[in-house]
């Protein structure tokens, strides 16, 4: 008996996130995207003519309660869930040694304790669909940077997903982790500019993702990084 996938992605209004969903909805499949502004995610569906394929949540990634909602909500609407994307994540753009701590407790709340919240309130419906979870990290979660906080956060990702893999791979769920290098999204914005030579594009990001979740059921892809040409590190 065959189905249409659903796959709910976090941060999933903007950049990177939104990318993927439009890809997965132009492949026929079913999307659900959790975000903080309603706002944000009104638009996105408009700009997509509010398709009865998309279900957009508004809520808190760093929050259990609006976590698990989320889920909750995405299994009602759809019947199943076969996907979790962790997606949503920031940067304070400081170091360890001149910046300003006041914005660090919220970034570690959504770009790391998110993805594992994402995790537990998914596993038992992606076990039942023996699904997949991707994990949006860095460049930055696998190469050290002078007090760099945000990749310190990352970092943490780069060990939830296998810590994650070695968990559920018996269980028959695939746990992938994208890591991509600069890419123009509303990542920058709190930074002020662009850094200097290529960008990926989000686009570009979310082939990777979508070339995890669309493997053969047998078939893991665990760690993906992608760079645009000329990022030395």
């Amino acid at each position: 008996m065959t189905h249409t996938p659903v796959t709910l992605i976090t941060g999933g209004g903007s950049g990177i996130g939104a990318a993927t969903a439009r890809q997965l909805l132009g492949k026929g499949q079913r999307v659900a995207v959790l975000g903080r502004g309603r706002d944000r995610l009104d638009r996105f569906a408009k700009e997509l003519g509010e398709p009865a394929e998309l279900l957009t949540i508004q809520g808190d990634t760093g929050d259990w309660d609006a976590v698990q909602s989320a889920v909750a909500t995405t299994l009602e609407r759809f019947g199943r869930l076969d996907a979790a994307v962790a997606n949503a994540g920031w940067a304070t753009h400081d170091d360890i040694a001149e910046g300003d701590p006041a914005g660090w407790r919220e970034m570690v709340l959504t770009n790391v304790l998110g993805p594992a919240l994402l995790i537990r309130a998914a596993l038992a419906a992606l076990k039942e669909s023996k699904g997949r979870i991707v994990l949006v990290g860095s460049v930055a979660g696998h190469v050290h940077s002078a007090g760099n906080i945000y990749g310190i956060t990352k970092w943490a990702v780069t060990g939830l997903a296998e810590n994650t893999r070695r968990q559920v791979t018996a269980d028959g769920v695939g746990v992938t982790l994208v890591s991509p290098g600069r890419t123009e999204t509303p990542f920058w914005d709190e930074f002020g500019s662009l850094p200097d030579g290529n960008l990926l594009s989000a686009d570009q990001v979310a082939d990777s993702i979508v070339f995890a979740l669309t493997q053969p059921a047998t078939v893991d892809v665990n760690t993906i990084i992608v760079r645009p040409i000329g990022q030395p590190v």
